[in-house]
């Protein structure tokens, strides 16, 4: 079986699907390309898929390359057997092609390499052959003595022969493959905490569940290996790995003994104990260790992409002014008033909270700026001070009977931005804070073009991402935004260059050359402009061009998805039904062409896809298109929920029944915002009447949903939900 065959078996996909994705992979076209605009030759796979493919083939990839230079050091060696070659073909991971070449891997210096230079191999042979049934064992190993190589008597040679032995036993790749199954199997993760001094420590408390406890390693969830992993790293917890060793002993005796009856069989079962004592479990520990955190990192990077994703999609408030709001105590609160385009029109600093409480000059400013600039929205930060700043701003609204609504932002990552070299190039004039209540209030209108500009893992849907390998995290965390970034489109004359280089084959500087080509030659008109752009050629055109919108250009299908590769097909699919590329806009910016996809089923999309020489699915894109130019796939996904009064935690009483917003999704449950500056946890247990493996299977960030309340904890501010 090739590797295509077995990434097709792996996903349960079609061989066709997998061959031509990696051909489309090799061509160099990016995910979100071969997703878009090649779905005839996938079989419509999304970009999910094909990012999980092109893992798995390069996992593939690289452990065929490895097994040919592990086979190609051996063969070096002239050690090279059948046995050999036939393992390595077996190997299906890395740690068993590692485990094929430890007894050829150049050692360093060890027990046994120099009981070797001893001169001590034979002996060792002769004891594990276990051939002797008769004889005095002290007489055989006395024939090794040698004083020039520092063999003095035959308990020494005895003793460097049992080192080889040992060191042989560990480096045989069954044994070590079966032990492993055996410790993972039936060992249990016992965990305590580090020093008894620490239960009174504040920092300690947080892994108090941990001070006496203990799982069977196979069963610990993910997030808990975490857990343990970063209280050993704080060195607040002590853990290891418990299995019971005679089990392992047992299997080696049977392996390396069996019915033997010899006169050194008690010398060979003291090295069997000492090959697992002191190499084998110790390495064993270190290796199920490792793969369970990186399991746990894979599982835990999934879950951080999928609310990341439900973020970067949440829709955008379009069309209104906000008033951005950075909270604080003794510096004040930072205000930016941003119009529907994003531009600052206003900033400001009040002072309504601790010390200075400045309540009345604060709600003149920002009553003044309210009504100066038309505000609709207000956004504030959930950091410090918000709780405050939430209860002053519900106030003045309903003071003055405003009908302005508030939205609590998240500022996770704001404060990077804010002192970012992005950040400073942005608005050069404005102080750190002033750019933090910019980027709040453009986190509401768009969350995907403000948030792009901060780096994933700072956004703060996570769990442990800090703990986590930074290259792999920030690859899958990439390829989320990157999916977000494509799957919505980029206006080309108003994107940032941080936006634009998540577009499909742009990269940060053919971005830079994008804006600074605007900003010398004007807007862009048409798509076929991008081609005078440095460093965009025809390929990184052809993998650009569908992503980029130019919604006021010479022609309307540039503020469509429909790729320029299928403007003739789209024309004659118009002409077909009597429409001219004019009815793309239409009246008041809607499209003029309605019931096109009534239209085409009722002529046969297929046969009208084999009239035109294209395939179903770029006919169903065009016709979606057609109807729905420039349209916002965010606007299909839950609205955010603005408030004009606010809750306290006291308020909340059992079985009361509110609306609330996902903020986070984890392996244990979800974080609720229900408007009372703290989260409530709806523990897995409490989401759904039926069985769920993952909170993620019905709740994503952004999401709405109707929970009731279980229990509050004001003291340790703590607040469970249920959606039952």
């Amino acid at each position: 079986m090739n590797i295509n065959e077995k990434i097709a078996s792996e996903l349960g996909l079609k061989q066709y699907q997998v061959d031509n994705t990696v051909e489309l992979l090799d061509e160099g076209n990016t995910v979100p390309f071969i997703s878009r605009y090649r779905k005839e030759k996938t079989g419509s796979l999304d970009d999910q898929i094909i990012r999980n493919l092109a893992d798995r083939l390069e996992y593939l990839r690289s452990l065929e390359k490895r097994k040919e230079e592990v086979r190609a050091a051996i063969e070096a060696q002239g050690k090279l057997t059948e046995e050999i070659t036939e393992a390595l073909d077996k190997a299906e991971i890395l740690t068993e092609v590692e485990d094929i070449y430890r007894p050829f891997k150049p050692h360093r210096k060890t027990r046994a390499s120099v009981a070797r230079e001893k001169g001590l191999e034979p002996l060792a042979q002769l004891i594990f052959a276990q051939e002797l049934t008769s004889g005095d064992t002290l007489d055989i190993a006395k024939e090794y003595i040698d004083e020039e190589k520092g063999v003095a008597s035959a308990e020494e040679a005895l003793a460097g022969a049992l080192d080889i032995i040992a060191e042989d036993i560990s480096d045989n790749a069954e044994y070590r493959k079966q032990i492993r199954a055996i410790t993972m199997d039936n060992a249990s993760l016992d965990v305590k905490i580090a020093d008894e001094k620490l239960k009174d420590n504040a920092e300690a408390q947080v892994y108090s569940m941990y001070f006496e406890y203990s799982e069977k390693i196979a069963k610990i969830p993910g997030h808990r290996i975490l857990a343990i992993n970063r209280g050993e790293k704080e060195e607040f917890l002590k853990a290891d790995l418990v299995v019971n060793a005679d089990l392992c002993t047992a299997f080696l005796m049977r392996e390396c003994i069996g019915e033997k009856r010899s006169i050194f069989g008690e010398y060979v079962e003291a090295a069997v104990k000492d090959s697992y004592d002191r190499l084998i479990a110790p390495s064993i520990e270190r290796e199920i260790r490792s793969a369970c955190f990186d399991d746990a990192c894979e599982k835990a990077i999934a879950v951080f992409g999928q609310n990341l994703k439900s973020l970067l999609m949440t829709p955008p408030i379009k069309g209104k002014t906000v008033l951005g709001y950075d909270p604080g105590y003794r510096t004040g609160c930072k205000l930016a008033v941003v119009d529907s385009l994003g531009r600052v029109l206003d900033t400001g600093v009040i002072y309504p909270t601790k010390p200075q409480e400045k309540i009345k000059e604060s709600e003149k400013i920002v009553l003044d700026l309210i009504r100066k600039h038309k505000i609709d929205t207000i956004a504030i930060g959930n950091g410090t001070a918000s709780k405050e700043s939430e209860i002053f701003i519900a106030n003045v609204i309903k003071n003055n009977s405003l009908s302005v609504k508030y939205m609590m932002v998240s500022e996770a990552g704001a404060s990077v931005y804010s002192a970012s070299k992005l950040g400073a190039e942005e608005f050069p004039d404005y102080d750190v804070t002033l750019r933090s209540a910019v980027s709040i209030a453009r986190r509401l209108q768009d969350p995907l073009a403000e948030l792009v500009k901060i780096e994933p893992k700072a956004i703060g849907v996570g769990q442990y991402q800090h703990d986590m390998k930074p290259a792999r995290l920030e690859e899958t965390l990439g390829g989320v935004v990157e999916d977000c970034v494509n799957s919505v489109g980029v206006d080309v004359n108003t994107a940032s260059y941080s936006l634009l280089s998540y577009i499909s084959g742009i990269n940060t500087q053919s971005a830079k050359n994008i804006v600074k080509y605007r900003e010398e030659n004007g807007a862009f008109t048409s798509r076929e402009q991008l081609l005078k752009v440095p460093r965009i050629g025809a390929k990184a055109y052809e993998q650009c061009a569908g992503f980029l919108r130019i919604p006021d250009g010479d022609n309307p299908l540039d503020n469509t998805g429909v790729h320029p590769e299928s403007y003739e097909a789209c024309h004659k699919v118009m002409k077909m039904f009597g429409y001219s590329p004019e009815d793309v806009i239409g009246e008041n910016g809607e499209s003029g062409i309605n019931f096109l996809s009534i239209m085409a089923e009722k002529k046969g999309k297929k046969k009208i896809a084999e009239q035109l020489e294209i395939g179903l699915p770029t006919l169903n894109d065009i016709i979606t298109e057609l109807e729905k130019p420039g349209r916002d796939i965010r606007d299909d996904f839950s609205q955010p929920i603005l408030r004009d009064d606010v809750l306290d935690m006291s308020d909340l009483k059992e079985g009361m029944e509110l609306v609330g917003t996902v903020r986070n999704v984890c392996d244990f449950g979800a974080f609720v915002d229900i408007g009372v500056h703290q989260d409530g946890l709806v523990h897995i247990s409490q989401i759904s009447n039926k069985f769920i493996r993952h909170p993620s299977e019905i709740l994503s960030v952004g999401k709405v949903v109707n929970v009731k309340v279980l229990s509050v904890d004001v003291a340790k501010k703590r607040i469970a939900l249920t959606m039952k």
